[in-house]
């Protein structure tokens, strides 16, 4: 048995529920497989799958349900199983590019209040990599934090963190030893009842171990670290929604080997202020801040005010976002071409 209210549902839910069918129940997606779906509802949990009147209403991967959407469902009598109705519109969507050159986006998880932007303060601590994940949390309509982990194997952890404040602007930054529950009390405000925080992050670094203590058991599997790169071995294999003890949900998520972005160039922007507001003040409108008179940019990197290599990363990033818009118009020859042609002009 579950309330609703624990799984986070609210008024903005509520008001799209409208049904006679009294059949029809309101359920939360807890995990999504192959076209299968575990909902929880208020008397329980059950498997589920779309109508195919949903299916053949469906125009593209964000129509169909993902790991904590909520959708009306009918359960079966007599069975353990359901069928999908309606999708819920969502409060925010935390996707990615697929992998390869496929056009299409992959969803990950939905209605999460906010992201925690996971990373081990050992070998694996990288801003530029930080940086992605950010641009694409920005742009999932959550409230993006940062969770340092295994700050028990890390000698310069303040010196991490003030680095890391550098190009986070007011976003929270907390660091754990979640192995020996160190830290985690730092979390509580944002575990409360009918909240959802979501962990992401690169494979190894904890966040297993992360959820496994705000459970109050070992419910992921976790591995040792492996001595030659300080990585923990990949263990979640599927997004998956948990229910708190005290109150609250989280989704954990497979460890992400590399992110292809699924954003818009005003979420980098979001990250990147230092350097737009640095284009502001360069002499000319259209600066390439390639040597330009009155470049402030290249001032900026000339005395240290601005790194290169977070500089570099801003112009990647404005370049993979780019082309990301392209290929979605054009397709992914067309818009390699399109792509070559305006670097060469810019040369």
């Amino acid at each position: 048995m579950f309330h609703l209210d624990d799984l986070g549902y609210s008024a903005f839910f509520a008001e799209q529920e409208r049904t006679k069918d009294d059949r029809l129940k309101v359920g939360r997606v807890g995990l999504a497989s192959n076209g299968l779906y575990k909902v929880f509802y208020e008397e329980g949990e059950c498997f589920a799958d779309v109508t195919g009147k949903f299916y053949h209403h469906v125009t593209g991967t964000a129509d169909f349900p993902c790991v904590g959407d909520w959708v009306l469902f009918e359960p079966l009598p007599g069975e353990s199983k359901g069928r999908i109705h309606k999708l819920f519109e969502r409060k925010s969507l935390l996707s990615r590019q697929v992998a390869g050159e496929r056009v299409e986006e992959q969803l990950i998880a939905a209605n999460v209040d906010t992201v925690f932007l996971v990373s081990a303060l050992n070998q694996d601590f990288n801003l530029r990599r930080l940086e992605r994940y950010l641009t694409q949390v920005y742009d999932s309509g959550a409230n993006p934090a940062f969770l340092l982990t295994k700050r028990d194997l890390c000698e310069n952890v303040d010196e991490n963190i003030r680095t890391l404040e550098e190009i986070a602007f007011g976003v929270p930054i907390i660091a754990v030893d979640a192995l020996h529950n160190e830290g985690m009390e730092a979390l509580e405000p944002y575990i409360q009842r009918g909240k959802t925080i979501s962990l992401i992050g690169s494979s190894g670094i904890g966040k297993s171990t992360v959820v496994n203590q705000l459970l109050g058991g070992v419910f992921q599997k976790t591995q040792g670290i492996r001595e030659e790169d300080g990585k923990g071995r990949h263990t979640t294999t599927h997004r998956e929604l948990f229910i708190l003890p005290g109150g609250g949900v989280v989704i954990d998520t497979p460890g992400m080997r590399e992110l292809q972005l699924w954003a818009d160039g005003d979420s980098a922007k979001a990250i990147f202020q230092d350097i737009e507001a640095l284009e502001k003040n360069c002499r000319f409108r259209d600066c390439q801040h390639k040597g330009e008179p009155g470049c402030a940019v290249g001032k900026a990197i000339e005395s240290g005010e601005l790194s290169e290599e977070r500089y570099q990363s801003y112009v990647k990033l404005q370049k993979e976002l780019a082309f990301q818009e392209l290929k979605e118009k054009y397709g992914t020859n067309r818009a390699s071409r399109i792509q070559s042609q305006r670097f060469r002009k810019l040369k």
